[in-house]
């Protein structure tokens, strides 16, 4: 800073004015665009092709206290996380096998049950003819009853026929 601007922060220097001048026309080339950086007038940008932090230079201890201090914390939000993930395929891995389990269990069991049920509809055709026997005899008893019903209803009548035959 020259001496007459050494008080007054509010004045731009004049290379700065003119250029924010002829940033305001939009009259810049390529060249003016950049700041003293050598970036855009964005501000500075870091670049990746060096370190802020070489062995040999002198640095900040608190600043490197802080970094160190950040990159551990950001390490463990990373295993925290990912550990979380590991555990959620844990879990499924964990459920899929109780899954095919219990899959292998019903398979065993609705194996017995339809081997049962064969068994059943074998008896049941075994039985088939038995039952139709039972059937015929039930239709037959049927048929008796009725035919004991009038049988009885019959010598009733013979006898009250009778009794009064043998009044007069």
């Amino acid at each position: 800073m020259d001496a007459n601007n050494k008080g007054d922060m509010s004045q731009p220097p004049a290379n700065n004015r003119t250029q924010q001048e002829t940033l305001s026309r939009g009259l810049l080339d390529d060249e003016d665009r950049l700041s003293d950086f050598g970036s855009p007038k964005h501000g500075p940008t870091l670049s990746t092709s060096t370190s802020s932090f070489e062995a040999l230079d002198p640095h900040d201890p608190n600043l490197s206290h802080l970094a160190s201090l950040m990159f551990s914390h950001t390490s463990n939000y990373l295993q925290g996380e990912l550990s979380a993930v590991l555990e959620d395929y844990t879990l499924l891995e964990q459920m899929n096998k109780a899954t095919i389990t219990k899959y292998a269990d019903m398979r065993q069991i609705g194996g017995s049950v339809s081997r049962a049920l064969k068994d059943l509809n074998e008896k049941y055709l075994a039985l088939q003819p038995y039952l139709e026997q039972i059937d015929q005899i039930e239709d037959s008893v049927t048929k008796l009853e009725a035919a004991a019903y009038k049988l009885d209803a019959y010598s009733k009548r013979l006898e009250a026929k009778f009794k009064s035959l043998e009044k007069k």
